[in-house]
């Protein structure tokens, strides 16, 4: 029986054909190098503008000196950055008095990022991240490409550099796959609405405040603020009812304030969010004014991720999201522009979820019909972890305030309220294909990841754990995010504990590592 051809590979545009040559960045890209470097300084520019020079600041040339060195700068890395398209990888020349050869193998570049802000968008170019796994830094970043020049290079790294001749260029950031999911603009208000990110926005203009008023200029203005709102309660209310409405009124309006600015921080960052299958690799794109395209090979997933607020379930909703052995950036930039692959679906229905994890992943099991449940007395080991720093702080609070101190106990009963609803809840599930395990009750989560991706497996027991007879698995895998919940199975019997242990130790010795 002969073994079938595997179907050709689709033509690669003619930017992206490899050859010998070395070409250039886009002539823009020192400005956008630029730029780059600027943004560090736009907040001192802002004081100095605001607050004014004194006298003995220096003369008013002087910040010039700087803006020219950092042109001189970006010129030079313009001047001095080359790379070449060979079949196999990709080499990266930069620097002349310390010159840096980076050779990049397509089969190891993880995430491919496109972004273009609406600079970009209007001079026609895109900026191209190519990260691998691990790592602070990506393995090379490109200020900046042709967009055309761009998105070549994105389906030569999905293609592994195979080529046919005579395919037109690419026209949009839109390339032919199956999308998984497309959120319209209604469902992203809805994930404006779940999500808190206004407090983002506030806290940030509350610390800018700070930083750039002069002298206390800040907080003498929120003094005064809120002295003259309950100043306006006492006069507008004559009774204790009335001023607490008038206070809940308030408290209501600034709440609905941050979430609007939720909302308008998900319409900026996911409006018009894709998700496509392009044969091996995943791609997202989204964003409307800057528009941010993140590619990443499927089989790069470490582990995933469910998460559902009471929010979430007020909408019957849920986030998707994953782990990939990728470059967060040392800075963070990457994660808060977008440029990381983190969510596959911000928000999305369950069933929506459910399908997506078993197209991607090929878990047919997903979602598993059977958990098993925890120790029949897990709720104590959760409630105790909750009621023995309780019962110290009231003992401290209570030596110094006396009676009114003690009232933090009335916090127990509602610990081994929610310990309890949280062990009912709780479960894991192992097969010879996944582990998954789900926690919580208020906010829900469950984490999961294939077998295959498993790099190491702890048995873990604390003194509560002892005492109680149980036992906890701690599974580790690679590009985990520091936010994730981890992916471990808690409060199992001691005997169960150990056999799943042995188990999956001798599995994860058995396997290869698939990342």
């Amino acid at each position: 029986m002969t073994t079938p051809e595997p179907p050709p590979l689709p033509p690669l545009p003619p930017a992206a054909r490899p050859d010998d040559a070395e070409r250039r960045l886009h002539p823009a890209s020192w400005l956008f190098v630029l730029l780059q470097n600027l943004r560090q300084f736009i907040v001192p520019l802002i004081v100095l503008l605001v607050a004014g020079r004194r006298a003995d600041d220096g003369p008013a040339w002087l910040p010039l000196i700087g803006i020219g060195a950092l042109v001189a700068v970006s010129v030079w890395q313009y001047l001095t950055f080359r790379y070449r398209i060979a079949d196999d990888r990709l080499v990266v020349r930069s620097g002349l008095l310390e010159r840096s050869v980076r050779q990049i193998p397509y089969s190891r570049i993880h995430n491919v990022a496109i972004h273009q802000s609406l600079l970009h968008r209007l001079v026609g170019v895109a900026e191209v991240r190519l990260e691998s796994a691990g790592g602070t830094r990506p393995e090379a970043q490109m200020r900046v490409l042709r967009l055309p020049d761009a998105l070549a290079l994105e389906q030569l790294i999905r293609d592994r550099g195979r080529s046919d001749p005579g395919a037109p260029q690419p026209a949009s950031m839109a390339a032919p796959g199956d999308t998984l999911l497309a959120l319209s603009t209604a469902e992203v208000v809805k994930l404006g609405l779940i999500s808190n990110r206004g407090m983002i926005v506030v806290a940030g203009a509350l610390a800018l405040a700070f930083q750039a008023l002069p002298d206390r200029t800040a907080g003498r203005w929120l003094f005064e603020g809120g002295r003259e709102a309950f100043g306006y309660a006492n006069t507008f209310a004559a009774t204790w009812m009335a001023k607490t409405l008038v206070l809940a009124g308030a408290v209501a309006l600034a709440l609905l304030a941050i979430r609007a600015f939720s909302v308008a921080l998900a319409l900026v960052r996911y409006h018009g969010l894709r998700l496509q299958r392009q044969g091996r690799r995943l791609t997202v794109e989204r964003g409307l004014v800057s528009r941010s395209r993140s590619s990443v090979p499927r089989r790069r997933i470490q582990a995933w991720t469910l998460r559902e607020g009471v929010l979430h379930r007020l909408f019957a909703r849920r986030t998707l999201e994953i782990d990939t052995a990728s470059a967060r950036g040392s800075d963070g930039q990457g994660q808060q522009d977008g440029r990381v692959l983190d969510a596959l679906a911000p928000i999305a229905t369950a069933a929506a979820c459910d399908a997506i994890v078993r197209d991607v992943a090929a878990l047919a099991s997903w979602p598993p019909t059977h958990w098993r449940p925890l120790h029949r007395r897990a709720w104590l080991r959760l409630a105790l972890g909750a009621w023995l720093p309780t019962t110290v702080l009231c003992g401290v609070l209570g030596w110094f305030f006396g009676r009114w101190g003690l009232l933090g106990l009335l916090w127990l009963p509602w610990s081994a309220f929610v310990a309890h609803r949280h062990a009912a809840r709780a479960g894991y599930a192992i097969d010879t294909a996944m582990v998954a395990v789900r926690e919580g009750w208020w906010r829900r989560h469950w984490r999961f990841a294939e077998i295959g991706k498993l790099q190491a497996v702890e048995l873990r027991q604390s003194p509560l754990d002892r005492w109680t007879g149980m036992a906890s698995l701690w599974l580790d895998t690679a590009g985990a995010q520091p936010l994730a919940p981890q992916l471990r199975v808690r409060f199992v019997p001691l005997a169960e504990a150990e056999r799943l242990h042995a188990a999956l130790s001798r599995e994860i010795a058995r396997r290869p590592l698939r990342w």
